[in-house]
């Protein structure tokens, strides 16, 4: 394994970066330390308590053996109206907006003198560097700093909530890195999504986070949408079963797991987002039983307590201003007991983008008495609390609901024990844990379970180590950039493909690189719609792949999206390969030379021509800190791919909306159009054979409310220890309103060696077998459901009934 000494690693850091951040950083105190000792500390800080409000007694909500619901409601009835609209304001972050990266004297003269909700993304490295982020020590002694100000220098004390980003690993200078969330989806792997939230929240609480933005549970029902990247995929089922774990894995280390964006986010219409208005179409029960269901799972089922409020409307009303999401069915049905965070847009955007209200106080208004609590957002802090104010004064809020979104808040915040020990005990132990090499192995495992080997024609691959003379080509073959993101860690060390390809082979192979474009040419987006003839330079690299292609044995063309193909705001008209890729792709294989292509992408790409050209197609997505060696680790059979396609592949973006799961008939077909899919959910090979059998019901009949066991058989009867994902579907036979025809309701993924076989269990309960009525309540109807196992959403051989009473 292939991961360095955590000692070596940091000295490394240290000399790339010794220099830099003192150019950047506050030159106040450029060397953190834990919170100095303020003259009143002997009042404040008692044994087993602290003195928050400083009156020289245990108020109730100073006591950690209470109850937190007293202790709020103490807190609460000791607040102005300035300490209560001051806890549903943001600090935005260093180098985002806040200009400190430590308080200053400035800090007891602004408005959050009277405290603050929560800071966001504060020195995370992602606006700006400054010695506080590395080593990793110095940050959680400056988180220390800047929660002792709220505790220590505000009439109640009350600790800020401190958030930070986190979908494929922390969001941190160096923080270990994760596969995307679409590749993190391809692993169908519970356990290690667990894994994932686990060390994701072990991290933020090292370093002095208390919030992580985390998971993405938008289901990416249109993979034009720049954000499928940023999805676990198409279906409601997986989504909620992963998103499961990344919450209960976050919040194992007591800090809150912020689900996002809530809701019905993932069906822009025609994939649109970023500044046009997102439009998502949708009927009431696919709402409810696909958009809604992840979400439903994470703050029912696993107790995430927070989440972030969408930017899209749903049938005229913006979800921010939407009554009957955030409190009718969030809190009232649900039970959600956290609080709502806005996404970052303007305080104004009910006015300006929706024009349902007139001004800022009731735009502010309308997302208050729907049911948000604190704004976030890229401007400063005073913008959205004088606001606020305002509404109030105007009568447009009362007080009464400001309590109850108040309220709402410090409940978290006591949850968090931040009342109890609002600072990191121990911040050496952070320099032990971030990037541990014990979390590297994990970031290595999820890259190679992430992979899906899409074809693999007369067994291509994989690769023989005696080949001599291998071409690397494409623009993502030594490409860093675009393997990293917004949402994950700052500056990982990546291995790229060609690297990895070096560090698997040795000096003992000839590795030939050429880029032969790059993943935009000179007219993209217009290159979309329509053809631009190639530039001379163009020609030139295309050729110099071409050559390289013929001295080789096989050629491995590296393709995919860049960062401005593929993320937020990027959404694209067009499936196919950007750019002259497709280009370069069609001319190396031209030569004859066998093709094996690699996808570091983002989205589902219309691969018809190179599925039906190319011998051997890899879905690598973006595999995170390990991708370049992941993949190697594939092509050369050092790791058996198990990965199954999250998101089904169209053949034509004309197809759109086509995922699963389908409605009846919804599929079929036509004189005078291409029907099907190129890969379908669930999809994915191996390079061995598996057989699943025995597929068996503990009863054939239920009454509504039981849980159903499952059971069947899988084994391994390849040669080479592999990885299969289990897959059970159901089909209800009779319905009040039409169902989907096949809706996944368990999965399992198993490792085997050759011959080994394993008895996999499923439980089938209640939400499952039940449905939304025309009346969007959900109900269990009697009758006849059928079972179908296998290992694809489109290869289930097995089949089994039962019937519920």
């Amino acid at each position: 394994m292939n991961i360095n000494n955590t000692l070596t690693r940091q000295l490394l850091f240290c000399l790339s970066f010794g220099l830099l951040p003192l150019l950047n950083a506050n030159t106040s105190s450029l060397q953190a330390s834990k919170p100095d000792t303020p003259k009143n500390q002997k009042k404040i800080y008692q044994k087993g308590w602290i003195d928050f409000n400083k009156n020289g007694k245990k108020d109730i909500y100073e006591d950690p053996s209470l109850p937190i619901d007293k202790r709020v409601e103490d807190l609460l009835k000791q607040m102005t109206i300035e300490e209560k609209t001051c806890q549903l304001g943001t600090i935005y972050g260093y180098g985002a907006v806040l200009k400190d990266t430590l308080p200053t004297d400035e800090w007891k003269t602004r408005i959050w003198k009277d405290g603050i909700g929560n800071i966001d993304e504060h020195l995370n490295g992602e606006w700006k560097r400054t010695s506080l982020d590395f080593p990793y020590s110095n940050h959680a002694e400056a988180m220390n700093k800047v929660q002792a100000f709220f505790v220590e220098e505000t009439r109640l004390g009350i600790p800020a909530d401190l958030t930070n980003e986190g979908i494929r690993g922390l969001k941190h200078e160096k923080s270990t890195f994760f596969p995307a969330q679409i590749g993190q989806g391809c692993t169908w792997d519970k356990e290690l999504i667990y894994e994932i939230g686990r060390i994701t929240g072990e991290e933020a609480k090292a370093l002095g986070y208390t919030n992580v933005y985390s998971p993405i549970l938008d289901l990416s029902r249109d993979p034009r949408w720049g954000r499928t990247v940023e999805s676990y995929g198409e279906d409601s089922y997986l989504a909620g079963e992963l998103g499961r774990q990344q919450v209960l894995g976050i919040q194992s280390n007591r800090v809150v797991s912020t689900p996002k964006h809530f809701a019905i986010y993932g069906i822009p219409g025609g994939g649109r987002d970023c500044y046009s208005r997102t439009d998502p179409h949708a009927s009431p029960q696919e709402v409810h039983e696909l958009h809604l269901e992840p979400f439903r799972i994470a703050f029912q089922e696993a107790g995430a307590l927070g989440t972030m409020c969408s930017h899209n409307d749903y049938n005229g009303t913006p979800v921010s201003a939407s009554h009957y999401l955030m409190t009718e069915l969030l809190r009232n049905q649900w039970g959600f007991k956290g609080y709502v965070v806005s996404d970052s847009w303007a305080i104004d955007k009910n006015v300006k983008f929706y024009h349902i209200v007139d001004t800022e106080e009731e735009a502010v208004a309308s997302e208050l008495n729907a049911g948000l609590n604190v704004r976030t957002f890229f401007e400063q802090s005073e913008v959205f609390i004088e606001a606020l104010r305002r509404a109030l004064q105007k009568g447009l809020v009362e007080e009464s609901t400001l309590d109850q979104r108040v309220r709402e808040v410090l409940y978290v915040k006591f949850w968090l024990g931040l009342f109890d020990e609002p600072y990191v005990k121990d911040t050496k132990l952070a320099d032990k844990i971030v990037n541990s090499d014990k979390n590297r192995e994990v970031s290595l495992r999820a890259a190679r379970e992430s992979i899906v080997l899409l074809k693999n024609e007369n067994n291509t691959l994989p690769l023989s180590k005696t080949l001599k003379n291998i071409a690397v080509i494409g623009p993502q073959a030594d490409e860093v950039k675009s393997l990293t993101s917004r949402y994950g860690s700052h500056n990982p060390n990546v291995i790229t493909g060609l690297q990895g390809l070096k560090n698997l082979l040795g000096e003992n192979v000839n590795l030939m690189y050429a880029k032969g474009c790059n993943v935009r040419d000179k007219n993209f987006p217009q290159s979309d719609v329509m053809y631009f003839e190639l530039s001379d330079k163009e020609k030139e690299e295309i050729d110099e792949a071409v050559e390289v292609a013929k001295k080789a044995e096989v050629a491995i063309i590296y393709v995919g999206d860049d960062f401005r193909t593929i993320g937020e705001s990027r959404s694209r008209v067009n499936l196919d390969l950007s750019g002259r890729q497709k280009e370069l792709v069609r001319a190396v294989q031209a030569t004859g030379t066998p093709v094996v292509l690699v996808l570091f992408n983002g989205r589902p790409v219309t691969l018809n021509w190179e599925d039906a050209n190319l011998p051997a197609i890899v879905e690598a997505w973006y595999p995170g800190e390990f991708s370049g060696q992941a993949v190697a680790e594939v092509l050369f059979g050092d790791y058996n791919p198990g990965g199954k396609l999250s998101t089904t592949f169209p053949k034509s973006v004309g197809q759109i909306p086509w995922a699963f799961p389908f409605k009846p008939n919804a599929t079929g077909k036509g004189f005078a159009r291409v029907d099907g899919e190129l890969y379908p959910f669930g999809y994915g090979l191996s390079y061995t054979t598996f057989e699943i059998s025995d597929l068996q019901p503990s009863a054939t009949k239920i009454a509504d409310g039981d849980t159903l066991t499952v059971t069947c058989k899988v084994k391994n009867t390849g040669s080479l220890k592999g990885d299969e994902v289990v897959q059970l579907y159901l089909n209800d036979e009779t319905s009040s309103i039409s169902r989907f025809e096949k809706e996944l309701c368990g999965f399992e993924r198993v490792a085997l060696e050759p011959g080994e076989e394993k008895t996999v269990t499923f439980k089938v309960n209640r939400r499952a077998y039940g449905m939304y009525n025309d009346k969007n309540e959900f109900v269990v109807e009697p009758g006849k459901f059928f079972l179908f196992a296998g290992n694809s959403s489109k290869s289930t051989p097995l089949n089994a009934e039962f019937y519920v009473e």
